[in-house]
Parts: C-alpha cells; structure tokens; sequence
C-alpha cells in the first residue's frame, strides 16, 4: 500500500515536496522501482521521476532540472522535490510501484 503525503496548496516558485509511505514492502527490496506520476487537469498521465531500490534515480527530460527523488530507508519512504512550481503543475499526484499498486493521490494547487 502507498499513501502520498504533503501540502495542497503550494505558491508559485516555491518547492513543492510531497512523500509517499510504503507499507507491505520494503522500498529496498531488490529489483524495485518507485514512481512519482502527475495529472493536470484534462491532461493524460505524465511520469516525473523514480527511485530503485538502491536509490538511483531518473527524470522527466522537461523537469529534471527542477527534480529530486530521495528515499528514507528508515521510515520507508521516497519523497519528490520540485523546486520553482507554476500554475500550470497544478495536478493530482501519485506515486506508485513500478508494475504494481498505486497510491490514493493527491491534489495539488499551485496558487498564491
């Protein structure tokens, strides 16, 4: 099970950070990989980033600048960064397993 995490409403060109929480697996599993996934309004589903299991990481081309994924082997959780946010990332935001389940999402509003 996954369960994003974070605040709703974020202003323009600031970061937004969001965690998602893994329960039933261990994130350091072997052969794992964990998505960050987007869905702005009347749009289709746009991939940002993942994390493996030993903490490599990869990036939408369009956002890689403005992206981290790190991960907290502790509390078995990976967290997305996104620095400098505009109107238009306004969307939901999941994060799943790779090949498997998804979290709930959540919406996101970037507004001042």
């Amino acid at each position: 099970r996954l369960q994003e995490s974070g605040p709703g409403l974020v202003k323009p060109s600031e970061t937004l950070s969001l965690t998602c929480t893994v329960s039933g697996a261990s994130i350091t599993t072997n052969g794992y990989y964990w998505n960050w996934i987007r869905q702005a309004p009347g749009k289709g589903l746009e991939w940002l980033g993942d994390i493996n299991y030993s903490g490599r990481t990869n990036y939408s081309p369009t956002i890689e600048t403005r992206t981290s994924i790190s991960m907290d082997t502790s509390k078995n959780q990976f967290t997305l960064q996104l620095t400098s946010v505009t109107p238009e990332e306004t969307a939901v935001y999941f994060c799943s397993q790779a090949g498997g389940s998804w979290g709930q999402r959540t919406q996101v509003t970037v507004s001042s």
